[in-house]
Protein backbone atom coordinates (compact mmCIF):
# COMPACT_ATOMS: atom_id res chain seq x y z
CA UNK A 1 0.00 0.00 0.00
CA UNK A 2 1.32 3.48 -0.81
CA UNK A 3 2.54 5.35 2.28
CA UNK A 4 3.55 8.74 0.90
CA UNK A 5 2.48 11.32 -1.67
CA UNK A 6 5.02 13.73 -3.16
CA UNK A 7 4.38 17.45 -3.54
CA UNK A 8 4.23 17.04 -7.33
CA UNK A 9 1.68 14.22 -7.00
CA UNK A 10 -0.41 16.25 -4.57
CA UNK A 11 -0.51 19.25 -6.91
CA UNK A 12 -1.83 16.97 -9.64
CA UNK A 13 -4.42 15.43 -7.34
CA UNK A 14 -5.63 18.82 -6.11
CA UNK A 15 -6.24 19.87 -9.72
CA UNK A 16 -8.30 16.75 -10.45
CA UNK A 17 -12.06 16.34 -10.25
CA UNK A 18 -11.70 14.28 -7.03
CA UNK A 19 -9.12 16.12 -4.92
CA UNK A 20 -8.02 14.52 -1.66
CA UNK A 21 -9.05 15.71 1.77
CA UNK A 22 -6.05 17.50 3.32
CA UNK A 23 -5.46 17.18 7.06
CA UNK A 24 -3.01 19.41 8.94
CA UNK A 25 -1.84 17.81 12.21
CA UNK A 26 0.25 20.62 13.69
CA UNK A 27 1.51 19.20 17.00
CA UNK A 28 4.77 18.91 18.94
CA UNK A 29 5.50 17.72 22.45
CA UNK A 30 5.32 20.71 24.80
CA UNK A 31 3.80 23.03 22.19
CA UNK A 32 0.04 23.57 22.70
CA UNK A 33 -0.26 26.14 19.89
CA UNK A 34 -0.96 23.89 16.91
CA UNK A 35 -4.08 25.74 15.84
CA UNK A 36 -2.24 29.07 15.91
CA UNK A 37 0.58 27.64 13.78
CA UNK A 38 -2.01 26.29 11.34
CA UNK A 39 -3.66 29.73 11.15
CA UNK A 40 -0.30 31.33 10.33
CA UNK A 41 0.00 29.23 7.20
CA UNK A 42 -1.34 25.92 5.87
CA UNK A 43 -1.89 24.16 2.55
CA UNK A 44 -4.88 25.60 0.69
CA UNK A 45 -8.01 23.76 1.74
CA UNK A 46 -6.36 21.83 4.57
CA UNK A 47 -8.39 21.14 7.71
CA UNK A 48 -6.79 21.47 11.14
CA UNK A 49 -6.77 18.29 13.25
CA UNK A 50 -6.15 18.49 16.98
CA UNK A 51 -4.00 15.54 18.00
CA UNK A 52 -4.69 15.73 21.73
CA UNK A 53 -8.48 15.86 21.47
CA UNK A 54 -9.35 14.27 18.11
CA UNK A 55 -6.62 11.67 17.62
CA UNK A 56 -6.63 10.47 21.23
CA UNK A 57 -8.97 9.93 24.13
CA UNK A 58 -8.40 11.34 27.61
CA UNK A 59 -5.07 10.40 29.23
CA UNK A 60 -5.13 7.69 31.87
CA UNK A 61 -2.44 5.56 33.56
CA UNK A 62 -3.47 2.34 31.81
CA UNK A 63 -3.73 3.91 28.37
CA UNK A 64 -0.96 6.48 28.60
CA UNK A 65 -0.88 10.11 27.46
CA UNK A 66 -2.58 9.47 24.10
CA UNK A 67 -4.90 6.44 24.28
CA UNK A 68 -6.55 5.44 21.02
CA UNK A 69 -9.90 7.20 20.52
CA UNK A 70 -13.09 5.14 20.41
CA UNK A 71 -13.97 4.29 16.82
CA UNK A 72 -17.25 6.21 17.05
CA UNK A 73 -15.46 9.34 18.24
CA UNK A 74 -12.87 9.02 15.45
CA UNK A 75 -15.60 8.60 12.85
CA UNK A 76 -17.40 11.69 14.14
CA UNK A 77 -14.15 13.68 13.96
CA UNK A 78 -13.28 12.37 10.48
CA UNK A 79 -16.69 13.37 9.16
CA UNK A 80 -16.21 16.83 10.68
CA UNK A 81 -12.91 17.06 8.75
CA UNK A 82 -14.84 16.31 5.56
CA UNK A 83 -13.50 12.78 4.98
CA UNK A 84 -15.71 11.02 2.45
CA UNK A 85 -16.09 7.44 1.29
CA UNK A 86 -13.86 6.71 -1.70
CA UNK A 87 -11.99 10.01 -1.47
CA UNK A 88 -8.24 9.89 -0.72
CA UNK A 89 -6.79 11.60 2.34
CA UNK A 90 -3.35 13.27 2.53
CA UNK A 91 -1.95 14.16 5.94
CA UNK A 92 0.95 16.44 6.89
CA UNK A 93 2.47 18.47 9.71
CA UNK A 94 5.46 20.79 10.08
CA UNK A 95 7.68 18.24 11.81
CA UNK A 96 8.70 15.64 9.24
CA UNK A 97 5.31 13.93 9.58
CA UNK A 98 6.19 12.64 13.04
CA UNK A 99 2.83 13.93 14.33
CA UNK A 100 0.83 13.51 11.11
CA UNK A 101 1.68 9.80 11.13
CA UNK A 102 -0.70 9.43 14.08
CA UNK A 103 -3.62 10.42 11.86
CA UNK A 104 -2.27 8.26 9.02
CA UNK A 105 -2.06 5.22 11.30
CA UNK A 106 -5.44 5.79 12.97
CA UNK A 107 -7.30 6.14 9.68
CA UNK A 108 -5.55 3.09 8.25
CA UNK A 109 -6.33 1.21 11.47
CA UNK A 110 -9.95 2.27 10.98
CA UNK A 111 -10.12 0.66 7.56
CA UNK A 112 -9.21 3.45 5.12
CA UNK A 113 -6.58 2.35 2.61
CA UNK A 114 -6.22 5.58 0.60
CA UNK A 115 -4.43 7.59 3.28
CA UNK A 116 -0.93 8.92 2.66
CA UNK A 117 1.61 11.25 4.24
CA UNK A 118 2.83 14.28 2.28
CA UNK A 119 6.50 13.34 1.93
CA UNK A 120 8.63 16.11 3.39
CA UNK A 121 5.55 17.58 5.10
CA UNK A 122 4.95 21.34 5.06
CA UNK A 123 8.65 22.03 4.47
CA UNK A 124 8.52 20.29 1.09
CA UNK A 125 5.51 22.37 0.02
CA UNK A 126 7.30 25.56 1.07
CA UNK A 127 10.52 24.48 -0.65
CA UNK A 128 8.60 24.07 -3.90
CA UNK A 129 7.51 27.71 -3.62
CA UNK A 130 3.83 26.83 -3.45
CA UNK A 131 1.25 29.09 -1.81
CA UNK A 132 -0.14 28.81 1.69
CA UNK A 133 -3.42 30.01 3.17
CA UNK A 134 -3.68 31.78 6.51
CA UNK A 135 -6.45 32.26 9.01
CA UNK A 136 -9.10 29.87 10.26
CA UNK A 137 -11.43 28.88 7.39
CA UNK A 138 -15.07 27.85 7.86
CA UNK A 139 -15.77 24.23 8.67
CA UNK A 140 -15.76 21.95 5.61
CA UNK A 141 -18.88 20.19 4.36
CA UNK A 142 -19.42 17.12 6.55
CA UNK A 143 -18.08 13.82 5.28
CA UNK A 144 -19.80 10.45 5.21
CA UNK A 145 -16.95 8.06 5.93
CA UNK A 146 -17.71 4.84 7.81
CA UNK A 147 -14.84 3.61 9.99
CA UNK A 148 -14.20 0.12 11.35
CA UNK A 149 -11.54 -0.60 13.96
CA UNK A 150 -8.69 -3.11 14.03
CA UNK A 151 -7.40 -3.11 10.44
CA UNK A 152 -3.81 -2.75 11.73
CA UNK A 153 -2.17 -4.81 14.50
CA UNK A 154 -1.70 -3.48 18.02
CA UNK A 155 0.06 -4.68 21.17
CA UNK A 156 -1.00 -4.41 24.78
CA UNK A 157 1.55 -4.13 27.60
CA UNK A 158 1.77 -7.88 28.15
CA UNK A 159 2.36 -8.55 24.47
CA UNK A 160 5.00 -5.80 24.38
CA UNK A 161 6.73 -7.41 27.35
CA UNK A 162 6.84 -10.81 25.66
CA UNK A 163 7.68 -9.70 22.11
CA UNK A 164 11.49 -9.41 22.56
CA UNK A 165 11.54 -13.13 23.40
CA UNK A 166 10.15 -14.16 20.02
CA UNK A 167 10.35 -11.10 17.76
CA UNK A 168 11.59 -7.50 17.65
CA UNK A 169 10.37 -4.59 19.80
CA UNK A 170 11.58 -1.18 18.60
CA UNK A 171 11.74 1.94 20.78
CA UNK A 172 11.17 4.95 18.51
CA UNK A 173 12.13 7.62 21.06
CA UNK A 174 15.34 9.62 20.98
CA UNK A 175 18.38 7.68 22.12
CA UNK A 176 18.85 9.62 25.35
CA UNK A 177 15.32 8.74 26.47
CA UNK A 178 15.82 5.09 25.55
CA UNK A 179 19.02 5.00 27.57
CA UNK A 180 17.26 6.64 30.52
CA UNK A 181 19.54 9.67 30.61
CA UNK A 182 16.55 12.05 30.50
CA UNK A 183 12.80 11.67 30.85
CA UNK A 184 11.00 14.98 30.25
CA UNK A 185 7.39 13.87 30.61
CA UNK A 186 6.75 10.28 31.71
CA UNK A 187 6.86 8.82 35.27
CA UNK A 188 10.14 6.88 34.97
CA UNK A 189 13.21 6.84 32.75
CA UNK A 190 14.49 3.89 30.76
CA UNK A 191 13.05 1.43 28.25
CA UNK A 192 11.10 -1.83 28.07
CA UNK A 193 13.48 -4.73 28.73
CA UNK A 194 14.56 -6.30 25.44
CA UNK A 195 13.52 -3.33 23.28
CA UNK A 196 15.96 -2.11 20.62
CA UNK A 197 16.62 1.61 20.14
CA UNK A 198 15.44 2.90 16.76
CA UNK A 199 14.93 6.69 16.92
CA UNK A 200 12.21 7.97 14.60
CA UNK A 201 14.38 10.83 13.38
CA UNK A 202 16.69 8.35 11.66
CA UNK A 203 13.90 7.46 9.22
CA UNK A 204 14.28 10.86 7.56
CA UNK A 205 16.71 12.51 5.18
CA UNK A 206 18.05 15.99 5.90
CA UNK A 207 15.15 17.60 3.99
CA UNK A 208 12.52 15.82 6.10
CA UNK A 209 11.50 13.27 3.47
CA UNK A 210 11.60 9.56 4.20
CA UNK A 211 14.83 7.81 3.33
CA UNK A 212 14.62 5.64 0.19
CA UNK A 213 13.03 2.22 0.73
CA UNK A 214 16.30 0.35 0.29
CA UNK A 215 18.03 2.48 2.93
CA UNK A 216 15.16 2.02 5.36
CA UNK A 217 15.18 -1.71 4.74
CA UNK A 218 18.92 -1.87 5.43
CA UNK A 219 18.42 0.13 8.63
CA UNK A 220 15.70 -2.12 9.99
CA UNK A 221 17.44 -5.31 8.91
CA UNK A 222 20.50 -4.22 10.89
CA UNK A 223 18.20 -3.80 13.90
CA UNK A 224 16.90 -7.34 13.47
CA UNK A 225 13.74 -6.91 11.39
CA UNK A 226 14.87 -9.28 8.66
CA UNK A 227 14.71 -12.34 10.90
CA UNK A 228 11.96 -11.27 13.32
CA UNK A 229 8.74 -13.24 13.20
CA UNK A 230 6.83 -10.22 14.50
CA UNK A 231 7.75 -6.56 14.93
CA UNK A 232 6.31 -4.12 17.44
CA UNK A 233 6.96 -0.42 17.97
CA UNK A 234 6.45 1.98 20.87
CA UNK A 235 7.53 5.53 21.69
CA UNK A 236 6.52 7.95 24.45
CA UNK A 237 2.76 7.90 23.91
CA UNK A 238 2.09 6.15 20.60
CA UNK A 239 2.55 9.17 18.30
CA UNK A 240 6.02 8.98 16.74
CA UNK A 241 5.84 5.17 16.84
CA UNK A 242 3.25 5.51 14.06
CA UNK A 243 5.91 7.27 11.99
CA UNK A 244 8.22 4.32 12.54
CA UNK A 245 5.48 1.96 11.39
CA UNK A 246 5.13 4.05 8.21
CA UNK A 247 8.90 3.80 7.63
CA UNK A 248 8.79 0.05 8.24
CA UNK A 249 5.98 -0.28 5.71
CA UNK A 250 8.01 1.64 3.13
CA UNK A 251 10.83 -0.82 3.85
CA UNK A 252 8.53 -3.79 3.35
CA UNK A 253 7.83 -4.77 6.98
CA UNK A 254 4.56 -4.93 8.90
CA UNK A 255 4.67 -3.79 12.53
CA UNK A 256 2.24 -3.57 15.43
CA UNK A 257 1.79 -0.44 17.53
CA UNK A 258 1.86 -0.45 21.34
CA UNK A 259 -0.52 2.52 21.79
CA UNK A 260 0.13 3.12 25.50
CA UNK A 261 3.87 3.06 24.85
CA UNK A 262 6.31 4.23 27.52
CA UNK A 263 3.78 6.59 29.11
CA UNK A 264 1.57 3.65 30.08
CA UNK A 265 4.40 1.21 30.79
CA UNK A 266 6.27 3.58 33.10
CA UNK A 267 3.07 4.45 35.01
CA UNK A 268 2.77 0.83 36.16
CA UNK A 269 5.16 0.27 39.09
CA UNK A 270 5.08 -3.49 38.48
CA UNK A 271 6.62 -3.09 35.00
CA UNK A 272 10.44 -3.21 34.95
CA UNK A 273 12.56 -0.52 33.31
CA UNK A 274 16.03 -0.96 31.82
CA UNK A 275 18.59 1.82 31.43
CA UNK A 276 21.62 2.03 29.19
CA UNK A 277 22.29 1.41 25.51
CA UNK A 278 21.66 -2.34 25.55
CA UNK A 279 18.23 -3.97 25.18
Amino acid sequence: MTVTTTVAELREQLASTTPPTLLDVRWALGDPHGREHYAEGHLPGAVYVDLDTELASAPNPGGGRHPLPAIGDLQEAARAWGVREGRPVVVYDDLGNTAAARAWWLLRHAGLDRVTLLDGALSAWRAAGLPLESGLPPDPSPGDVVLRADALPVLDAEEAAELPLSGLLLDARAGERYRGEVEPVDPRAGHIPGAVSAPTGENLAADGTFLPAEELRKRFEELGAGTAGRIGVYCGSGVTAAHEIAALEIAGFEAALFPGSWSAWSADPDRPATKGSRP
